[in-house]
């Protein structure tokens, strides 16, 4: 369907062997053109002139980079010191707090011993008493930035499985240690991606991909069985298929009885399971060509307790019987407009999170599907933890804001008494801040969930700063976490906004549905319709606007700016898709094709191409000023969906706004590996935006 034909411009002129095109008085790296052609359906010819810097680790590639990060250093440090940008963040960070989590036995938390080190994790048997160090991933690492991704407890919390990532990749390598006293064994399993560590007995099963280059497509993976003490190559194959685009999900149930895994193809789900109680315990089918997910959670005597979706609602409790699977108990049932975050098995009751709009609700049922408790939480606030043996009835779980870190409360599960943990010092006047969720209406009278952040007393004239924010894909929900860089930017005057927009999960799957594949272009019009509300209700105005997307929403604010410049100031694309017609050629580009859609497809290639940011940049359009930030080691958005944004942006005469490239060094996805490069991080972005509403 495909056909390329790659041709190699000569660039004569030698003033374009110093500079591309001069903006604002930045003159940016020269970025030769080697022209592309892609025939489509032997009737769509589309061209691009920059994929050559797909080739990251090229001479010539590292040196446009290496240039593009010295341009951005001067300007981003110029900005960031005028508005103090560093220090203040620093300050605004600071949190004390001594949050645990309970994990079967003991309790645990991560430290940052200081700012330049990835946090080390902490043991111990009470909660106010974590004090012991179990493991610190900053030594004897080869020159290699290491962090402890996840651990997890045997079911006796006689060992620790934990996982780390190298310099910020998706791949990872679980170890194991002694507990409580960190001592390790030898056990060192590696080409891990996108896995969870899952006990059963004296080994775990991990999920393995081959590793067959940086950027290559995450294909061909395989579930292990591995033994304590045993080499990797001993480890048991359990499951695999001839297909390497499946994909596949597993987990043990917490008394260790079953092992659960399901496949995800292209049209359905199939799920599989091991009952270790059983005469003969294989994996057996359990349900098969499912079309909606199936979230198994845990099992209850005998029975699978899982989260399912069906048709327009938020999401139900069911029971499974393994043996009688398609008759299904339904123990809690869906709400009215609301969505079922999370659920929670314990012994005898099952604890539930909601939200309705914008507002968690905590609910607790027994197995028979009897309410128990309910309590409404604050609106625009997150609720996390419940974590902690099964049968324990006094647990932790955690309440935060965007400008209000987490507050450990301690609760009874039978008693539903409540008491706060230890306190949390801040050094911000949290209460002179105001959080109110409002809704916006689109063209199509669609009403879309907005928060907004800002001080109290704040006059709406038009001329306030703004930050306007989304994600707007996958089904993600909008879950609020304290971030002191929105602290900092409301008190430097400023209004953050976060619009919930379609393809997001908020309002449920129709919602989520609305906003995907062939129905992308509603997020990005909902993200643009949320521009214009708050324009026209002078909390800001465009000249006083910027837009801030990471990931998904990197692709959602470039293309939103792409299609309405005149809406915004400032754009930062963050970790972005910009190149929609390759996405799926690399790395995890394969697995979100059920989100995009397909180049394959004719009608998905060229809903594709009607919003790709890469191709709809005009010529003679000036953008929004732009500072794109990506990480040399993204292996999930590889960093030339960057590359070639800026490239393409900064080489036209037309462009006289500053368009920046910022690559964070030994990173990937998730950005800087220590406290410190998170803050630089965001000073700088800070920074750029202050500086460019400011002018």
């Amino acid at each position: 369907m495909i056909k390329s034909i790659t041709k190699v411009l000569t660039v004569l002129a030698l003033i374009l062997s110093f500079s591309a095109t001069k903006a604002q008085n930045l003159e940016y790296p020269f970025c030769p053109k080697h022209t592309v052609a892609d025939t489509f359906f032997n009737k769509y010819i589309v061209t691009e002139n920059y994929r050559w810097l797909e080739n990251v680790r090229s001479d010539s590639a590292v040196k446009w980079i290496e240039a593009e990060n010295k341009l951005s250093r001067k300007f981003l440090s110029k900005a960031s010191a005028k508005y103090n940008c560093k220090s203040l963040l620093d300050k605004f960070s600071y949190v004390r707090s001594k949050k645990a989590v309970k994990k079967r036995k003991y309790f645990y938390r991560k430290v940052i011993r200081n700012s330049m080190a990835s946090a080390s994790l902490y043991i111990g048997e009470k909660y106010n008493e974590v004090d012991q160090i179990l493991i610190d991933p900053n030594y004897n690492n080869k020159g290699d930035k290491v962090s402890i991704t996840s651990y997890h407890p045997s079911k006796d919390s006689k060992l620790l499985a934990y996982t780390i990532n190298r310099n910020g990749t998706d791949w990872r390598e679980i170890k194991v240690v002694s507990l409580p006293s960190g001592k390790k064994l030898s056990d060192h399993i590696k080409g891990v991606k996108f896995s969870s560590t899952e006990w059963k007995g004296d080994g775990f099963y991990y999920k393995k991909y081959p590793n067959k280059g940086e950027f290559y497509s995450s294909i061909g993976e395989e579930i292990y069985y591995h033994k304590l003490g045993d080499p990797q190559d001993k480890d048991k194959l359990i499951f695999k298929r001839k297909d390497p685009s499946v994909h596949f999900g597993f987990m043990t149930s917490s008394n260790e009885r079953f092992f659960f895994l399901y496949e995800e193809t292209k049209t359905h789900c199939n799920y599989f399971f091991i009952d270790f109680n059983s005469d003969q315990p294989y994996l057996r089918p359990l349900l098969m060509k499912q079309k909606n997910f199936i979230h198994i959670l845990d099992s209850q005597n005998g029975k699978i307790i899982a989260k399912i979706t069906k048709g327009s609602n938020g999401g139900s409790i069911v029971e499974i019987d393994p043996y009688n699977p398609y008759q299904w108990r339904e123990i809690v049932p869906a709400i009215k407009n609301g969505v079922l975050l999370r659920c929670i098995p314990k012994a005898d009751r099952l604890i539930t999170i909601f939200q309705r709009n914008q507002t968690p609700l905590l609910k607790i049922f027994k197995y028979s599907g009897e309410q128990l408790y309910s309590l409404e939480l604050p609106q625009s606030s997150s609720v996390n933890g419940f974590y902690g043996e099964k049968g324990e009835e006094d647990i932790t779980f955690t309440l935060q804001e965007l400008t209000k870190p987490a507050i450990t409360f301690h609760f009874n599960t039978r008693t539903f008494e409540r008491k706060y943990g230890d306190p949390v010092n801040v050094t911000f006047a949290f209460k002179n801040y105001e959080t109110k969720s409002i809704n916006y209406t689109v063209n199509d009278s669609i009403k879309v969930p907005l928060t907004l952040v800002y001080k109290k007393g704040l006059k709406l004239d038009g001329n306030n700063p703004c930050m306007l924010c989304a994600y707007g894909g996958f089904g993600r929900i909008f879950k609020p976490k304290f971030d002191p860089g929105i602290v900092y930017f409301i008190e430097k005057g400023g209004v953050f906004a976060y619009a919930n927009v379609r393809g997001g999960g908020d309002l449920g799957k129709k919602w989520t549905l609305a906003g995907r594949r062939l129905n992308k272009q509603n997020a990005i019009d909902d993200f643009n319709a949320a521009a214009e509300f708050l324009i026209k209700e002078k909390y800001t105005s465009s000249e006083k606007l910027a837009a801030k997307g990471s990931s998904h929403g990197g692709l959602l604010v470039a293309a939103a700016a792409i299609q309405r410049p005149d809406l915004y100031k400032a754009v930062v694309p963050v970790v972005g898709v910009m190149d929609m017609l390759r996405f799926e050629n690399f790395s995890v580009g394969n697995f979100h094709i059920d989100e995009f859609g397909s180049v394959q497809n004719s009608l998905d290639f060229v809903n594709l191409k009607s919003y790709s940011p890469l191709h709809n940049i005009k010529e003679d359009v000036n953008y929004p000023s732009m500072l794109v930030m990506t990480s040399e080691n993204d292996d999930r958005v590889p960093p030339f969906h960057s590359y070639k944004f800026v490239a393409r942006l900064q080489n036209r005469i037309a462009q006289t706004n500053p368009i920046l490239l910022r690559v964070e060094q030994d990173a990937g996805h998730n950005g800087a590996m220590n406290k410190n490069g998170h803050l630089r991080k965001k000073a700088d972005m800070y920074g750029f935006i202050l500086k460019i509403l400011n002018q």
